[in-house]
């Protein structure tokens, strides 16, 4: 099973990305996963479920040691030999 994640941390700060932030980046950056796209409002990666669960569980341990308030978390199952989750309408184009 794939699994696509999407999250974000809080406090948000415009000017530079707080510690939190840059955890939780590296973290999911450092874990291996597939399509793994960072941006100010929202981060988001792809890989088997296990390497997915994992990389979860240590960027919500991290963050939040490092000075999250909050983190928000979106786990989505993808189906079989496509980057689109289950219910998701498929890309224009695409």
């Amino acid at each position: 099973m794939r699994l696509r994640v999407e999250f974000t941390t809080e406090p948000f700060d415009l000017d530079e990305a707080p510690p939190h932030a840059v955890v939780a980046r590296e973290t999911v950056q450092e874990a291996g996963l597939d399509a793994v796209d960072v941006g100010p409002f929202g981060n988001t990666a792809e890989g088997s479920a296990d390497a997915v669960l994992d990389a979860v569980r240590d960027m919500l341990s991290r963050s939040l040691s490092a000075g999250a308030t909050r983190v928000s978390v979106q786990v989505n199952v993808l189906p079989e030999g496509t980057g689109q989750a289950q219910g998701e309408a498929p890309e224009a184009g695409a």
